[in-house]
C-alpha cells in the first residue's frame, strides 16, 4: 500500500470507483459484455507473447468482468463499460505477466538495478532514495521509474478487501494521520473529492494507490504514455489538494 501521497480512510462511499453494487441483473450485464471480453482477448494474445492460450485469456476476463458486475458501483452504463474494460484487460495481463517469464534483457537490468542499490546501501548506511539511484545510474526520475517498472509484476486486490470500513486505501503513518482518519466526517469529505474527480483521474487515483499498480502497468492498461500517466497522476492529486485545502493534506 502506498503512503506517501494522500491521507485516506474509507467508511462506505457511494463514489464511482470505490465502493457498492451495481444496479440491474449482474448476469444480464456480463451477458452483454461477454464480445468485449473477446475482443480484448483477442487483441492481448495477439500481442505475441508465448505460452498463453486464447481461451485462458478470456476466461480470466470473464472472472474480472463477473466481478465487477456483482460487486462494483459505477455512473451508469459508460462508467460500468470503462472500468470493465479496464479491470478485464488489466486482469489479461497480470495472468501474462505472471505466466511468461520475464526476457532475459529484464532480468539482467533487474541484477544491475540490484546491484547498484545494494551498492549505494553499503555506502551511504541506508537505502538509497529514487534521487539518489538515478544519480548513480546517469539517469533521470523518470527513467528510473520506467525501468523499475519493466522488471516488476503486476498486482492485482481484490477492491472489496481493500475498501472496507477498517482499511486504509491512502494511507499516512504517522499517528495524528491516523486519529484525523478515523472522523467519520473526514473521511466523508475525502471521498467526496476524489468522486468528484473526472472518471478519468478517478480511475489512475484506483489504479495507483488502490491497485498499487506502477507507472508503467497503468500506461499498459490505459492504453497510453508513461509521462501521460505522469500528468494525469498530477492533476488528480492537484484537484484533490483544491478540494481538500484546508481539510486534509495532499503532499
Amino acid at each position: 500500500m502506498k503512503h506517501d501521497q494522500l491521507a485516506f480512510a474509507t467508511g462506505t462511499p457511494s463514489s464511482s470507483v470505490i465502493t457498492g453494487a451495481y444496479a440491474g441483473d449482474a448476469v444480464e450485464r456480463v451477458r452483454r459484455f461477454l464480445p468485449m471480453v473477446k475482443r480484448l482477448a483477442w487483441h492481448v494474445h495477439g500481442t505475441g507473447r508465448p505460452g498463453i492460450e486464447l481461451e485462458d485469456l478470456i476466461q480470466t476476463g470473464l472472472v474480472a468482468l463477473t466481478e465487477c458486475a456483482q460487486r462494483h458501483s459505477g455512473p451508469g452504463e459508460d462508467g460500468f463499460a470503462a472500468y470493465a474494460k479496464m479491470r478485464v484487460r488489466g486482469a489479461m495481463v497480470d495472468l501474462i505477466r505472471r505466466t511468461v517469464p520475464l526476457s532475459r534483457g529484464a532480468v539482467e537490468r533487474r541484477r544491475q538495478l540490484r546491484e547498484k542499490e545494494n551498492e549505494l546501501r553499503g555506502t551511504l548506511g541506508r537505502d538509497p532514495n529514487s534521487e539518489e539511484l538515478a544519480a548513480a545510474l546517469g539517469i533521470g526520475e523518470a527513467e528510473l521509474a520506467s525501468l523499475r517498472a519493466s522488471t516488476e509484476p503486476l498486482r492485482f486486490e481484490s477492491i472489496e478487501d481493500t475498501y472496507s470500513d477498517s482499511d486504509m486505501a491512502f494511507a499516512d503513518d504517522s499517528p495524528d494521520s491516523l486519529s484525523l482518519l478515523q472522523d467519520e466526517e473526514l473521511r466523508g469529505q475525502v471521498v467526496e473529492a476524489i468522486a468528484g474527480l473526472p472518471e478519468r483521474l478517478q480511475l489512475v487515483v484506483q489504479l495507483y494507490f488502490v491497485e498499487e499498480m506502477n507507472l508503467s502497468e497503468i500506461a499498459e492498461v490505459l492504453s497510453v504514455s508513461i509521462p501521460r500517466v505522469h500528468q494525469l497522476k498530477a492533476q488528480a492529486l492537484k484537484h484533490l489538494r483544491e478540494a481538500l485545502a484546508g481539510v486534509a493534506e495532499v503532499i
